[in-house]
Formats: structure tokens, C-alpha cells, sequence
């Protein structure tokens, strides 16, 4: 028989997983009995699962505070107070208890289930020593992860109104984690209720980044972090410091959930209702397009998308959609810079110096990242919007009034960097047009934001050292401000690879995709690397090899390339050693 401290240790720490490993088992028989549509026979039913698992997310928490090395910190102290009541009111229920008087939806059992779950999860802790666990393995596994569980979560027989084969699954999966919008089965004519309601919750996790609600959501119940994860985490937000990653993690899910709720709100009074059954669908709908379009994803519940015929004429539809996904593409620390500079010109005009209850604050100005951001983003749109309406005036927007083919031409100049909303035939445009498009999808969005593509400010950096070269100048400076090196090395190191993995993609769809043109090819190809979901009607015809080329260009474009291969090389350690330096001949 095993004795000792070490037995005891490990028993002890079984014990303290044991919550953990039951609300596991309750959550799977949540998703079996919604997935499969059936009941799980348990002594007692799955009822009593329920029961056990609240009770021990309950006795789970006393634990906690009960042995002070356990024990959170105050921070989270208010929200285990909510937590413990709301399990206490879900077991009186599952139990039938006197004092209540009311029934409970069961979708409310479900959450608790899921809740216990999550706490639990969060208080465990990954290896994060930076040898084998670095930050960029961390954020590719990560996808990947939620890849394979969101093509699971699609088999199942009630997410799908018919079967789907696993291929299609992981390749909408794929495209929703990605938020790309590519599909290859209807999203409105397969996918029941059920089915697309994980699409949705996939394309937020996935917009927003798994890292961002798993870490976050940790220090949620905790009130703590380690020093490790903290560090991983800061690349990830942009952080400049290691002290603000949580407060970055909590205004990111702050504005995504604030901008979604605006947006679902203005969709619901923009469609006309009559296009609807009921008032809960278009709920969903406006719900379902609100993140759809600020994560950037493209997906739709209607067939024909932007396209279909109710809605193609509903330009306010289109101006809000079109500000949701401006707003998600712009980056998060560029809308966090503009919004504090904005906060403190009100505090400036309204008031008044030497004002008492002013406080006291140091002037915010807008940085050199959002600068470039800003006027790039600025400049395609105008651009975009201008040579589209010139090019397409008398052809797809023919049957529009003035505004309506202005309101258009704007619209198709911001959704091919990565929204990917259609709303006008997509096989109707101009060559010209095609071409405009594939330069816009290769841009893509801005660095941190729900987009992709090879960004503007590396589309910008790029730029300004061309002229540098062209004027002779040594370094690339813009408004008083000296690039750094690494940051031009980034550039076109992402340039480059962009340009691999899509020159790959073509390649190897040229093989299996022999009945399409080359044309064709590449606009899928490019809208999969830059997650933009337009598509000259390529996606529905692919064949399985052709679905699993597209279904790794959509994943390293979300990712990146570069991404990948740091989290497969080894990192070099610097060293103060500086070798002769030589010129090489360019041309």
C-alpha cells in the first residue's frame, strides 16, 4: 500500500479536481441530451447530475475559502457572493424546493452547469515556462483547439437540419473561429437554431480570441494572475506594460460587448419584421449579425446573405453593419487610444481650469500607431469607395437611386477588407473591380482587431520605406518620429509570407480545382488568407482536397504565418556580438 506525504499530496489534489471532473460530466451530458436530443438514463436522471454538480460547485467554493491558501482576493469576493446564491436558487429547484414558487427555464440549469465548469476550469493552472509553452503556441493552440471543438459541436444530429460530413463541419468551424464566411453548406438552410447559435458563439470566441475570455475570466474569479501568464498574455493585447494586460483583457470584452449590443439594437429596428415569423427571430437575427459584423465573420442567416432580396435595398441595414465592422477592424488600441483622446477634449471644453471636482490629468495625444492607422484605413475607404462607384455606376449598382448607389459603393470598399458581406452579385463585377478587391482583401484590417489580412500599418510601413529609399534617406521617419528597424523587418516579413501562403494556396487549388479559372482561384485564395469570406461562387464546388486547402489558408491567415513559425523554431538568445557588416546586391 502507498503511503507518505507524496500519496497524500497526490489524493489531496485529486479531491480538489474532483468538482472539476463532475461538472465536466454534467456539462458533456448537457451538450448529449441538446445535441442528440435525448435523455441520458442515470439513477435519478440527469436531474440528479445537475443536482450533484451545483452542490459541489457550492461545497467547491466554502473550500476555497475555508483554507486560506485557497482563498481568493477580495476583488472577486462579490462575485463568488452572486455565484453561491445563484447555484443555492438552481439545487432548491432541481430539488423541488418549498420556498420556490416559480419554475426556472432549464436553459438557466444549463448555464449554472456550464458556470461550475468554468469556475473550476479557471483555477486551473497551464504550464506557462516560456520553453515549452511560449506565447505564440499558446495563441495557435488555442485556435486550433476551439477548431476541433466547434467541428465536434456542428456533428452533432441537432445542430444540423441533415447530416453534414466532418469535412464540412471543421471547414465551417474553421471559417467561424477565423471569422472568415466562407461556407460550403447554407448557414440558413442546414444549421438548425441550435447549429447556428454555436457558429455565433464561435465567431465571438474566435473574433476576440480564446486567450482573451479564458485569461480574463480566470482573473475574473480569482482577483489574481501569475507573473507568467501575465507576460504571455501581454503580446497578445498589445500591453505596453505587464500591470495593464487585465485591464486591457476587460475593455476589450467591454467595447466588443457594448459596440454589439448598439449594433443589435440598430439592426433590429432597421429590417422590416414582416421578412421574419416571429419577433424572437428577428432578435436572433439582429443579435446573430451584430457579431457577425463587428468580429468581422460575414456570416449570414439568410441564403443569398446581404444579397437576399428583402434586405438588399435596406441601405441603413447596411451603413450600421458597415460601422460594426469598421469598428472591429480598426484595432483595440487604436480605438482606445482615439476614445481617450476624445474623453479628455470633452473634460478640456466642458470643464473649465481650476474647477473644483476636476481631476487632475496629463494631456492624452494621439499616437503614432493610431496616426497611421487612421489615415490609412481613411484613405482605402475614400479610395475604395470612389474607383467603385466610378467603375461599377452603371453595373451592379444600376438599379439603385443616388444614395442608395453611394451608400453601396461605400459598403463594397470596407467589407473586402475581411467583413466579407456581400450586397451586390459577386460574379457581376468588372474585371477592374475584381482587381481592386483582391488589393483591398490583401490589406485587410488593423493590427489587435477582429480582422485580418496583412494589415494597413504594415501596408503603411511598407510605404513610407519605399520613399525613404527612393529620397535616399537612411531611416523612415514620419511626423517626428524614427520607425524602428524591427518594426520594418515585421513588415516585410509579413509581406513575404503573406504572399507564400497565398502563392501555396493557388497552387495546390490549381491542382484540384481544374474546372475553376485562374482568377477565381486567387480571389478565393486571397479572401481565405485575409478571413474576408467573399467568394465568386468557388466555396460551394470545392472538392475535399480543395476544402482542406482553403481550411489551412483560413486558419494561417487568421494566425499567421509568422505566429507559426516562432511557435516551431527556437527563439535565439542575443548577444552583444556584432559581425562586419556587408552590402548585398539588390538590383
Amino acid at each position: 500500500m502507498k503511503t507518505g506525504p507524496a500519496y497524500n499530496a497526490s489524493r489531496f489534489s485529486l479531491l480538489r479536481r474532483m468538482p472539476l471532473l463532475v461538472s465536466l460530466a454534467g456539462l458533456l451530458t448537457v451538450i448529449y441530451e441538446y445535441g442528440f436530443g435525448a435523455k441520458i438514463t442515470l439513477p435519478g436522471g440527469s436531474g440528479g447530475l445537475y443536482v450533484v454538480v451545483l452542490v459541489l460547485g457550492m461545497l467547491s467554493l466554502a473550500a476555497q475559502y475555508a483554507i486560506s491558501s485557497w482563498r481568493p482576493r477580495r476583488l472577486a469576493w462579490w462575485v463568488d457572493a452572486l455565484y453561491f446564491v445563484g447555484l443555492l436558487l438552481l439545487v432548491l429547484h432541481q430539488t423541488g424546493g418549498a420556498l420556490l414558487t416559480w419554475v426556472l427555464p432549464n436553459y438557466l440549469v444549463y448555464l449554472g452547469i456550464f458556470w461550475v465548469f468554468a469556475r473550476e476550469f479557471s483555477d486551473w493552472r497551464l504550464p506557462t515556462k516560456t520553453t515549452y509553452l511560449n506565447p505564440a503556441r499558446l495563441f495557435v493552440g488555442s485556435f486550433l483547439g476551439l477548431v476541433i471543438l466547434g467541428s465536434l459541436l456542428l456533428m452533432l444530429p441537432k445542430a444540423t437540419r441533415e447530416p453534414i460530413s466532418y469535412i464540412d463541419a471543421v471547414f465551417t468551424s474553421t471559417s467561424a473561429v477565423c471569422v472568415t464566411g466562407l461556407i460550403v453548406v447554407d448557414t440558413a438552410t442546414q444549421f438548425s437554431k441550435f447549429g447556428q447559435v454555436i457558429i455565433m458563439l464561435l465567431i465571438q470566441v474566435g473574433g476576440l480570441g480564446i486567450m482573451t475570455f479564458t485569461s480574463y475570466f480566470s482573473y475574473f474569479f480569482r482577483g489574481e494572475s501569475s507573473f507568467q501568464q501575465q507576460m504571455a498574455l501581454r503580446d497578445m493585447t498589445s500591453s505596453d506594460k505587464v500591470a495593464e494586460v487585465f485591464q486591457s483583457l476587460r475593455k476589450i470584452i467591454a467595447l466588443a460587448f457594448i459596440v454589439e449590443s448598439i449594433g443589435a439594437v440598430l439592426v433590429y429596428l432597421s429590417v422590416d419584421h414582416a421578412l421574419f415569423r416571429s419577433p424572437s427571430e428577428v432578435l436572433f437575427f439582429s443579435v446573430f449579425h451584430a457579431i457577425s459584423g463587428f468580429c468581422n465573420a460575414g456570416f449570414s442567416t439568410f441564403t443569398n446573405g446581404l444579397y437576399e432580396s428583402g434586405i438588399r435595398y435596406n441601405y441603413p441595414l447596411h451603413l450600421i453593419l458597415a460601422g460594426l465592422f469598421i469598428i472591429g477592424g480598426i484595432g483595440f488600441p487604436i480605438a482606445f487610444n482615439f476614445i481617450r483622446y476624445l474623453r479628455h477634449l470633452v473634460v478640456d471644453r466642458l470643464i473649465p481650469a481650476g474647477t473644483k471636482g476636476r481631476s487632475v490629468h496629463i494631456p492624452w495625444i494621439i499616437n503614432l500607431n493610431t496616426r497611421i492607422v487612421l489615415i490609412t484605413t481613411g484613405i482605402l475607404l475614400l479610395g475604395g469607395t470612389l474607383l467603385i462607384g466610378m467603375l461599377e455606376w452603371n453595373n451592379t449598382l444600376a438599379g439603385h437611386p443616388l444614395h442608395g448607389k453611394l451608400s453601396l459603393a461605400f459598403f463594397n470598399s470596407a467589407t473586402p477588407r475581411t467583413a466579407g458581406f456581400n450586397v451586390v452579385d459577386m460574379t457581376a463585377l468588372h474585371f477592374p473591380t475584381l482587381m481592386l478587391i483582391l488589393f483591398l482583401m490583401w490589406v485587410g484590417a488593423s493590427p489587435a482587431s477582429t480582422g485580418g489580412g496583412i494589415k494597413t500599418s504594415t501596408l503603411a510601413l511598407a510605404t513610407l520605406n519605399y520613399y525613404s529609399i527612393a529620397r535616399g534617406k537612411v531611416k523612415t521617419e514620419l511626423y517626428g518620429r524614427e520607425i524602428s528597424n524591427n518594426s520594418i523587418r515585421r513588415a516585410f516579413a509579413l509581406i513575404s509570407l503573406s504572399l507564400v501562403t497565398i502563392g501555396f494556396s493557388i497552387f495546390f487549388l490549381s491542382m484540384t480545382e481544374k474546372d475553376q479559372g485562374l482568377l477565381a482561384l486567387t480571389f478565393e485564395s486571397i479572401s481565405a488568407y485575409s478571413t474576408v469570406g467573399l467568394s465568386l461562387n468557388v466555396t460551394p464546388t470545392l472538392s475535399q482536397p480543395g476544402k482542406m486547402i482553403i481550411i489551412l489558408t483560413m486558419f494561417v491567415g487568421r494566425v499567421s504565418l509568422l505566429s507559426i513559425l516562432i511557435s516551431l523554431l527556437p527563439q535565439h538568445k542575443s548577444r552583444n556580438v556584432h559581425y562586419p557588416k556587408d552590402e548585398i546586391l539588390i538590383n
